[in-house]
């Protein structure tokens, strides 16, 4: 019996000076990749997570999702209801899926995602899951921040991090 195929359709999506791309499967959206991540960030993600998926670009298929994006970028979305397929370890979904659950124009520390989902000394290991979410805006990393109120790490650079917060109406510390 061979293996299944997965399609992976793809689009590119404009704000402002940023340049995004994203990718969804037939059961919802599974990656964006942001601003300042490298284009073989997605390339080194969809090898690691369906080694036998077929890309296609599919600008219509791509289109509600890019919608909803482009709304919250316009300050007029807050949530998004599109699914999502996400593709990851148990911990790193159980991770991702607390960050679902920070309200917009809100923040936690890492150490409070820790104890949200019941490993309250797992922080490095939620900074580390954090750092892997294939779905950054929609799944809002960038609303996590330090024990101490600063911005940390962000894998798309501190300065989109910031202005992602900003459009939250959130002043981040720095």
């Amino acid at each position: 019996m061979g293996v299944t195929e997965t399609y992976i359709y793809w689009s590119r999506l404009e704000y402002k000076n940023w340049m995004l791309h994203l990718a969804a499967t037939d059961n919802g959206l599974c990656c964006i990749t942001l601003p300042n991540d490298a284009l073989d960030t997605f390339d080194q993600w969809m090898t690691k997570h369906t080694p036998h998926g077929r890309l296609v670009h599919d600008e219509p298929r791509l289109a509600r999702y890019g919608r909803q994006l482009m709304e919250y970028f316009a300050g007029t979305r807050r949530e998004f209801t599109f699914p999502l397929d996400l593709r990851g370890t148990p911990f790193q979904i159980a991770v991702w899926r607390a960050l679902l659950q920070i309200p917009y124009g809100e923040t936690r520390s890492y150490s409070e995602i820790a104890t949200t989902i019941g490993r309250v000394a797992a922080v490095r290991a939620v900074g580390a899951a954090n750092g892997a979410n294939p779905i950054p805006l929609v799944i809002p990393c960038h609303r996590v921040i330090g024990k101490n109120g600063t911005l940390t790490g962000y894998r798309g650079g501190l300065d989109v991090k910031a202005e992602l917060l900003r459009l939250e109406g959130v002043q981040p510390a720095v």
